[in-house]
């Protein structure tokens, strides 16, 4: 093989800018990170999995199934792959709205049993970072 070959490289760093491909990742990010979030404090609150049914249904016009969410939430993808290396991999590929969608909808789902634990800060905390997120971008705050 010649050095300017690099195949496997040419394909980790090529950019699949593909509008479908981007929706569903996005798609596929955000079922992720609040199924995932519903277990942050280490029990799955049924009020927060019928919120991420909610948002899911308002930002992908999808129906989940709790059983889906709870499914999601216990993966065994994130035995192989921790979701802070996931999200940080999705930031590349996912735009600032995709990005800021995904945290302010995290946040919907830890309120949503009228109770923020610690862990679930943690959570948040740690999503934001992966998913490259200024503190002014988590705002909404642009220059004008």
């Amino acid at each position: 093989m010649a050095i300017g070959d690099l195949p496997l490289l040419k394909q980790f760093f090529a950019a699949d800018d593909d509008a479908e491909t981007r929706r569903e990742l996005f798609r596929e990010t955000l079922l992720m990170t609040l199924s995932r979030g519903t277990r942050a404090d280490a029990s799955t609150d049924d009020d927060e999995v019928k919120a991420v049914q909610a948002i899911l249904q308002r930002y992908l016009n999808e129906e989940v199934s709790a059983k889906d969410i709870r499914v999601a939430a216990s993966s065994e993808l994130y035995e192989k792959a921790p979701i802070d290396k996931c999200l940080a991999e999705a930031a590349t590929r996912i735009d600032l709205e995709g990005r800021q969608t995904i945290a302010t909808a995290l946040i919907e789902v830890f309120r949503a049993d009228g109770k923020v634990a610690s862990a679930e800060v943690e959570f948040f905390n740690m999503a934001a970072a992966a998913l490259k997120l200024t503190p002014a971008e988590l705002l909404g705050l642009e220059p004008c």
